[in-house]
């Protein structure tokens, strides 16, 4: 009941800014009409308020996902469905950016699907690549976790996820954003972030199988960390 009130909450939020915004840059967008110049959708009311929308539900899904593997990291035998949130957290997800992420790509904006994936726009690609990634990485976790993929090698592809993720970060940019340092701040942490619970996973997984030990305080640092990687998209702002 609490998840569904906050992402009601989050979502009642965003049109109430993307509203807000709308009728606030009418003036402006006249301005740059009348002045023969394209008003700029990045740093825009409604840019802004659509961006920090996929954050905050971002959020939502690692939050769930943090609250899961603590469970998991713990010890703790009640819930134990909890841990295929993991999986579906991140299948759907990756299906939201996929999706959501730009407002102006392939399938929902103007951009068709070359234009989208093979176009050079960094940011559109960023977001795309993290969408294919996550529904990989949602599907190989559902499999492992059921008992169909047993080999340790697939134990990799989550924490390198992360860690890959969390190094694309450090050079993923909004374009002409007037708050583009603010973004690159939050980007540069969540990156340092990600990068430290996916090799505290790895360093779980790799302890995990020399020592016949299932829990670690790696796989602790790897679930809390990835709960506060939701905390901080879900207060996201530009």
């Amino acid at each position: 009941m609490a998840l569904i009130c906050l992402v009601a909450f989050l979502w009642d939020a965003s049109h109430a800014i993307a509203q807000h915004g709308e009728s606030g840059s009418v003036e402006e967008q006249a301005h740059h009409h009348g002045s023969g110049a394209k008003p700029s959708w990045e740093g825009s009311a409604q840019g802004i308020a659509y961006s920090e929308f996929n954050h905050h539900w971002a959020g939502v899904f690692l939050l769930l996902i943090g609250l899961s593997e603590i469970r998991q990291a713990l010890g703790w035998t009640a819930l134990r469905w909890t841990r295929f949130l993991l999986p579906g957290a991140f299948a759907v997800g990756g299906i939201f950016l996929l999706i959501w992420s730009d407002h102006d790509s392939w399938p929902i904006g103007s951009l068709t699907f070359v234009q989208t994936f093979f176009g050079g726009d960094p940011e559109i690609l960023q977001h795309k690549t993290y969408g294919v990634l996550a529904v990989a990485i949602g599907a190989i976790e559902g499999m492992r976790r059921v008992g169909w993929l047993t080999h340790a090698a697939w134990i990799v592809p989550l924490p390198l996820f992360a860690i890959v993720g969390g190094l694309m970060l450090f050079s993923h940019a909004h374009g002409d954003h007037p708050a583009a340092h603010k973004i690159a701040l939050h980007h540069a942490i969540m990156g340092t972030l990600a990068i430290t619970a996916g090799s505290s996973k790895l360093m779980s997984g790799w302890r995990g199988r020399q020592f016949m030990r299932e829990r670690s305080h790696w796989e602790l640092i790897w679930a809390s960390l990835v709960f506060v990687i939701g905390l901080q998209l879900l207060i996201y702002s530009e």
